[in-house]
């Protein structure tokens, strides 16, 4: 009986912590670009860009950013979410051109390529993550996740 339970408890703690090592195991490398050489058309209906603009890397805004991108990247790439940074207005990039920050910005933009939402100060993960759960594309996702 003591062996059963054993066996039991320590196949459900495998279990169970698998996905979450998996989870924190992600690289933000590929989540995090330069936003200098992107265009927006590269993503559209694949991801959900993020971008982040500041004056300079040095902005504490733009720096507690980062943190809490970088604390919870997992969750930004279940929601298919790649960040853009952009923290050289002088190079004057096609999503700075587009987009128009001034100072940090934080934009939030849809599959479809349209911009939902645009922030003047730093948002955490949790807050930017229940912001694409309502959009209608990420209901859709959810929705066809959970009959498979």
């Amino acid at each position: 009986m003591k062996n059963r339970l054993a066996f039991v408890l320590t196949s459900f703690l495998t279990a169970v912590s698998a996905p979450v090592l998996a989870a924190e195991e992600t690289p933000t490398e590929d989540l995090i670009q330069s936003a200098a050489e992107v265009e927006l058309s590269n993503f559209l209906w694949l991801n959900r860009p993020v971008v982040v603009f500041a004056d300079t890397d040095r902005d504490p805004r733009f720096v507690q950013q980062m943190d809490l991108i970088n604390a919870l990247s997992h969750e930004l790439v279940e929601r298919d979410v790649v960040v853009l940074v952009d923290t050289d207005p002088a190079a004057k990039s096609p999503l700075r051109e587009q987009l128009r920050p001034r100072g940090f910005m934080l934009v939030v933009i849809g599959k479809d390529g349209n911009p939902y939402l645009r922030k003047p100060f730093p948002w955490n993960v949790r807050e930017i993550s229940a912001s694409i759960d309502k959009m209608p594309m990420r209901q859709q996702e959810m929705r066809d996740s959970h009959g498979n």
